[in-house]
């Protein structure tokens, strides 16, 4: 089996459109765009169907690679997989996470256990009536296990994040699908984006046997008692297939990093967060650990469908001003902030089937240091 080298650099953005710290470190040799794997990034739009702010972040970015590796920008998405989460609130603060891989020829010595893995694959494209169905259910299964392989993981127990980037449906596609004498599983845009991810999350499932594969098309966004503890899934207008990304430990990786998670019950569960921590020998607020280092936290939030936490009503799925998932988002984006000592986090929300109802998944990645 070969070795790899994963490396991981956590970049501040002054905007959607901010490529500078990257093309700095590309620069800098720090980092060789031949190298780059994957892309995730929170930009500071409303996290809605109509969040550009995606978009712009990906052509920017893939503006800046392509004359670096030579390939068009079409080529070069083609190429990276590029997921960007939209919605900064609170004190969520813009950023993207670059993700590289290298082969290696043989271990270097003082390299034991297993050391932070990433694998890609991409799904077929989808019709919109297959969106939030058991089609998206089935090929998103198919591609963990493609990028499990790739990444050089073959226990499910040692992938701890899986980060998909999903389409949605819009009045064109509806439009199509209907013209072909089929329905699509919404026609609301919006709440297209909960079937995707929720459809997608349960491939994620599927595929770590967390749950078992007869799941059906009526499960989707009504069975929440099915759900991936590592499933991050995350909607957008700006493709029709699915983006997999698996993160995981792997013997065959001689990275700095390693990854680890935790799940959360509800939207103020520190004790999850602190746990993911620890689980890669870090604490509370954890700049300086012990020969450890904080790269980013992963996690995924959502207002509760009950309309409760923990026996308190909350307001998030009443405001009509507001859209749940902001608020979500700032809330948990808050809470990990505060345990982790940075609000450069990761929190993407929408999290059906990611994690139990209410709550979601939560990973943190550390850099190993003598």
């Amino acid at each position: 089996m070969r070795s790899t080298s994963v490396g991981v650099f956590k970049l501040a953005t002054e905007g959607p459109g901010d490529v500078s710290s990257l093309t700095a470190m590309i620069g800098s040799g720090a980092i060789d765009p031949k190298s780059i794997l994957a892309i995730l990034g929170k930009t500071e739009g409303n996290g809605g169907v109509n969040d550009f702010t995606r978009e712009y972040a990906v052509a920017a970015l893939c503006t800046a690679l392509a004359p670096q590796l030579g390939l068009t920008a079409p080529e070069v998405e083609q190429r990276i997989a590029f997921v960007m989460s939209g919605g900064t609130e609170g004190v969520l603060s813009p950023h993207i996470t670059v993700f590289t891989r290298q082969d290696v020829p043989q271990r270097p010595a003082g390299i034991a256990g297993k050391r932070l893995a990433i694998g890609m694959a991409h799904t077929r494209d989808f019709l919109p009536e297959e969106l939030g169905r058991s089609a998206q259910i089935t090929e998103t299964s198919k591609a963990v296990k493609t990028a499990m392989v790739d990444a050089g993981i073959t226990d499910p127990a040692d992938v701890h994040f899986v980060q998909i980037k999903c389409p949605l449906l819009t009045s064109d596609r509806v439009e199509a699908a209907g013209a072909r004498g089929n329905k699509t599983a919404t026609t609301s845009a919006y709440a297209s984006m909960a079937y995707s991810r929720g459809a997608s999350a349960l491939g994620v499932a599927v595929a770590l046997g967390e749950i078992a594969p007869d799941v059906r098309d009526d499960d989707v966004l009504r069975r929440y008692d099915l759900f991936s503890k590592v499933a991050s899934t995350s909607s957008g207008i700006e493709l029709m297939h699915n983006v997999v990304i698996v993160l995981g430990n792997s013997a065959a990786s001689v990275s700095e990093f390693e990854i680890g998670h935790a799940v959360m019950s509800d939207a103020i569960d520190a004790a999850a967060v602190i746990t993911a921590l620890q689980s890669v020998g870090l604490d509370v607020a954890p700049q300086a650990t012990k020969g450890r280092e904080l790269v980013n936290v992963f996690a995924k939030a959502e207002a509760s469908p009950d309309g409760s936490v923990r026996g308190f009503r909350h307001t998030m799925l009443e405001d009509t001003d507001i859209s749940s998932t902001r608020h979500a988002r700032a809330a948990v984006g808050g809470l990990i902030a505060g345990l982790a000592g940075t609000g450069a986090v990761y929190v993407s929300g929408g999290a059906e089937h990611q994690g139990p109802a209410g709550g979601g998944p939560v990973a943190a990645i550390a850099r190993l240091s003598d």
